[in-house]
């Protein structure tokens, strides 16, 4: 593995120079992590309601994150009874 990395180092290593790449490309990875996070510190979701609510907010703020969207302006919106759209409108 090690002469696989050292054959590939620029690409392996791309995002040092590069800000634009991501360190990682596993974003399903990274979404699911605060899931088992928050089920790893508490033990469990208390009720299936609220493991939905908690995947719903974290999936909203997830979207709006990848958007480059601001999260307290997107949760802001939400509380203001206008959240933004999970979609770009395209032309």
């Amino acid at each position: 593995m090690l002469d696989a990395l050292l054959k590939r180092a620029d690409q392996v290593l791309g995002f040092l120079e590069d800000l634009s790449v991501p360190f990682t490309n596993n974003l399903a990875e990274r979404d699911l992590r605060m899931v088992k996070v928050q089920q790893k510190i508490s033990g469990t979701f208390r009720s299936d309601d609220g493991a939905t609510a908690f995947c719903i907010i974290r999936s909203y703020l997830s979207t709006m994150r990848k958007q480059g969207r601001s999260m307290l302006a997107a949760i802001a919106a939400v509380f203001a009874g206008s959240p933004f759209p999970i979609a770009w409108a395209t032309e």
